[in-house]
Parts: C-alpha cells; sequence; structure tokens
C-alpha cells in the first residue's frame, strides 16, 4: 500500500509525512485491500484560525472514497480524516460482505 502526500504550494515537514503515513496505514485492519492513499495539504488563505485542510483519496478495488476535513492543524485534520475513513471501510466491507 502507497500513500502519497501531496503540499499544495508549501513545503511540508518529515515528521507531518511520517505521521500522515503511520495513520493511513492503521486503516488496512479495517479493510485489507486498499491500493493507495492521495492526501492533499493545503493552507486556505483566511484570517480564519481553522484554514489547514486534508483532503484524502483512498483508492479500492473498482471505487475510489474522499474525505475532506478542515482544522486549526494538519494532525488534527489528518486524524479526523483517518476516523471517517475508518467508518467508510468498514461499511463498505460490510457491504462486499453481504454480496457474496
Amino acid at each position: 500500500m502507497k500513500v502519497n502526500v501531496h503540499a499544495v504550494n508549501f513545503a511540508i515537514d518529515r515528521k507531518l509525512v511520517d505521521f500522515i503515513q503511520e495513520r493511513m496505514e492503521k486503516l488496512e485492519k479495517y479493510y485489507d485491500k486498499i491500493v493507495s492513499f492521495d492526501v492533499f495539504l493545503k493552507v486556505e488563505k483566511t484570517s480564519d484560525k481553522e484554514n489547514k485542510i486534508v483532503e484524502v483519496k483512498v483508492h479500492v478495488p473498482g471505487d475510489d472514497l474522499m474525505v475532506k476535513k478542515q482544522c486549526k492543524t494538519f494532525e488534527e485534520a489528518v486524524e479526523l480524516s483517518a476516523e471517517s475513513l475508518e467508518r467508510l471501510l468498514v461499511k463498505r466491507k460490510e457491504k462486499i460482505r453481504t454480496h457474496i
């Protein structure tokens, strides 16, 4: 499973990349057919404190799942995205299990 991290219009530090990689790899225990993750990090130019946006695209056979979260920090947004993806992946796994 591959985790691609894309920082849009800014440089990203190694610690954040490692954190994202580690968090996304934990999702494999909910659904083992994940092909790859595309994680996009963006900073919105607003006066609002919650200007960090994380979009996660999960490639699974036959479909792509997409989650977008906006928070004060990238870590918080990645955590919320991962929690949403956990629910989506469990739902997908159960849906597939009922079709077998």
